[in-house]
């Protein structure tokens, strides 16, 4: 059995493409990708189209102008709340092309009883198409976020859903323009709607019918009709893995965030910045396109890994510029309505859109290694329920904001205060967050040391597996080896290190918060010996990575010192609970002298500029070594070989 990256459904030259924009020529992915931006600009092409009507076009006594947006966002996300948990057992149990081919052709109905609503202007009709709408949207989630994985390997799946969330986004806006412009044209604009929308849903069964076949993740799985216990049982079955379940409240929160600025642009552009609906519209285009911008960005900041050391960074980005709209906006000065021309050429509008961008922007680089984790912790038979469990909470979160907004509105809170108490809170519950789970945290110090302290290069990092049970082998040369080696890997590390290092000022801090395992001898302390090794064993039976540095200790001259014993007894305990745990060879190369490793004349971390900025390090990694060739003489050599290589 290989213990090198699974491909799960990749070509195997996958590590080829240059970037994740090559995935739009590949099957397995460009058919899906369309399918899902054609059904995300349809939704919203109707939903923007339908608010106008009513709101501009035509009277309803029953419904108000001011409660017609209201009332058609909460019938669209209403299924959300209801069937989530019912479409994650579908998707779960079968093939998921002929789920989406299903859904498709569902749109199409839809879409054609919602073109005879538009020409005869039958509202109830057009609210009932609203919840039919939000039903396959429904349908579509937990299949759109459980498809990626079983196609895309790890280093592609940071990239592709970097791409998946750009195009919601694009389909968003471009959705809610065509809307609004096609729906404005005098006498035929409700016609061409139920045109445009029956044809986008024609162009998106005819993409899907290109999408691969996949097969079913858990075809056993009886299904529970029953939307309340199944919800139920959904959140709790996500509640078992507390990284997966924490995650989904971190990306509800980001929808709970998005949600409020999202609600309050028509508001915020008329009685904040004195712009007509064109204003409305920018800001929604600004807002767009940096969601889209920060998506993309998180393959090249990540180096096509899952990078979870980006979310913190993304928190600090959305509470930061939401508190500078705030002061950006709360100043500006009476004016009258003023269209997109004159709005531009004022300079304090343009830190507005800047502060907007930029905060959407920091809430891509935050959502998307949220999905990508996801994805790849969840159980693969479970995953599409654990997507439904995180449209459930999204749903909740989404009414919750709405619910909040409005009561602060009635408080008397301006908009900007409202972007202000937003971003405010934003910041604690990120906070609470990373405290809850620290392995953020940590990756996020690992990101910024690999990046902004030295120039961190990783050769064969092919060799990490992406799941089970594997001992890493490190040479040991700097205070900061474990922070290097956690930014090399996807997959969180267990650390075996001496107990001397948790001593350390804020070094021995992060370790605790890693869960680093503390070593003594044995003739010191027989009692921290045992539990370290008792601790190892618990790692690998429970399928994680697990590091040792088998020198004993950080190199005092700068040479590879001779491995200890202790791998094998680690590997011994492995192999008594039944498993054959391979070891991976691993060397930190050109940290001799840096201000965290030792020197000849003195200690480490004495001279802060010892070797001036960004200093090139690098992290090779060597083939898997079978636990029965894994002698401490043997891996010393390999580990040799890769300093040299």
């Amino acid at each position: 059995m290989s213990h090198a990256t699974p491909r799960t459904g990749a070509p195997a030259s996958a590590h080829e493409d240059p970037n994740q924009f090559a995935l739009l020529r590949q099957r397995r992915f460009a058919p899906f990708f369309w399918t899902q931006f054609s059904g995300a600009a349809n939704d919203n092409l109707f939903k923007f189209a339908f608010t106008v009507m009513v709101t501009y076009q035509i009277n309803v006594a029953w419904l108000q102008p001011a409660m017609a947006g209201l009332v058609i966002g909460a019938l669209f996300i209403l299924p959300f709340l209801l069937f989530s948990a019912t479409s994650g057992q579908l998707a779960d149990k079968y093939d998921k092309k002929v789920l989406i081919r299903f859904v498709k052709r569902l749109e199409m109905a839809i879409m054609a009883l919602a073109a005879w609503g538009f020409f005869s202007q039958n509202v109830p009709v057009l609210l009932g198409c609203t919840f039919l709408m939000g039903l396959h949207s429904t349908l579509f989630g937990p299949v759109k976020f459980a498809y990626l994985p079983q196609v895309l390997n790890e280093r592609e799946l940071t990239g592709g859903n970097g791409m998946v969330e750009m195009g919601t986004f694009v389909a968003i806006l471009l959705g809610n323009v065509a809307g609004g412009l096609i729906i404005a044209v005098p006498e035929i604009g409700a016609h061409h709607v139920g045109f445009a929308c029956v044809g986008a849903a024609i162009v998106g069964r005819v993409v899907a019918e290109f999408i691969p076949s996949l097969p079913a993740t858990d075809p056993g799985l009886k299904v529970n009709w029953n939307p309340v216990s199944e919800t139920w049982r959904n959140l709790k079955l996500a509640h078992q893995n507390l990284v997966v379940f924490r995650s989904l409240l971190g990306i509800s929160w980001m929808w709970f965030f998005g949600a409020v600025f999202l609600s309050q642009f028509p508001s915020f552009a008329k009685e904040v910045l004195h712009g007509n609906e064109q204003v409305a519209s920018l800001l929604l285009v600004v807002f767009s396109v940096g969601i889209g911008i920060g998506s993309l960005l998180c393959e090249v900041l990540s180096r096509r890994h899952v990078e979870i050391g980006l979310v913190p960074l993304g928190a600090i980005g959305m509470s930061v510029f939401s508190i500078d709209l705030y002061f950006a906006s709360r100043s500006l000065p009476p004016a009258e309505i003023m269209g997109l021309a004159a709005f531009l050429e004022q300079g304090a509008h343009w830190r507005v859109m800047l502060d907007l961008a930029l905060l959407s922007l920091f809430a891509g680089l935050y959502s998307v290694p949220m999905y990508a984790l996801i994805q790849m912790r969840a159980q693969p038979t479970h995953r599409a329920r654990i997507i439904a469990a995180n449209n459930i909470l999204n749903a909740l979160f989404m009414i919750a904001s709405s619910l909040i907004a409005g009561a602060l509105l009635g408080a008397g809170f301006t908009v900007p205060q409202i972007f202000l108490f937003t971003g405010l809170a934003n910041a604690v519950v990120a906070f609470y967050i990373f405290l809850l789970v620290p392995e953020y945290l940590l990756r996020f110090v690992a990101w910024v040391l690999s990046r902004f302290v030295y120039r961190f290069k990783v050769q064969g990092d092919e060799y990490l597996p992406a799941q089970g049970s594997a001992v890493l082998a490190c040479n040991h040369v700097s205070f900061v080896d474990a922070v290097l080696l956690m930014a090399a890997s996807p997959r969180p590390i267990y650390f075996v290190m001496d107990h001397r290092i948790f001593r350390i000022p804020v070094l021995g801090w992060l370790f605790k918060l890693a869960k680093a395992i503390p070593v003594a001898p044995y003739k010191e302390d027989p009692k921290t010996y045992e539990a370290a090794f008792e601790r190892a064993a618990q790692v690998l039976r429970e399928g994680d990575l697990l590091a040792i540095f088998p020198e004993g200790g950080i190199t005092r001259d700068g040479q590879l010192q001779p491995f200890k014993g202790g791998i094998v007894k680690i590997l011994d305990r492995a192999r008594a609970d039944g498993l054959d745990v391979p070891v991976i060879p691993m060397a930190l190369t050109n940290l001799w002298g840096s201000y965290f490793s030792r020197i000849e004349q003195g200690g480490a971390m004495v001279r802060p500029f010892r070797r001036g900025l960004f200093n090139r390090v690098g992290l090779n990694v060597g083939a898997p070594v079978p636990p029965a060739q894994a002698q401490p003489e043997a891996l010393q050599a390999r580990v040799a070989g890769l300093l040299q290589a």
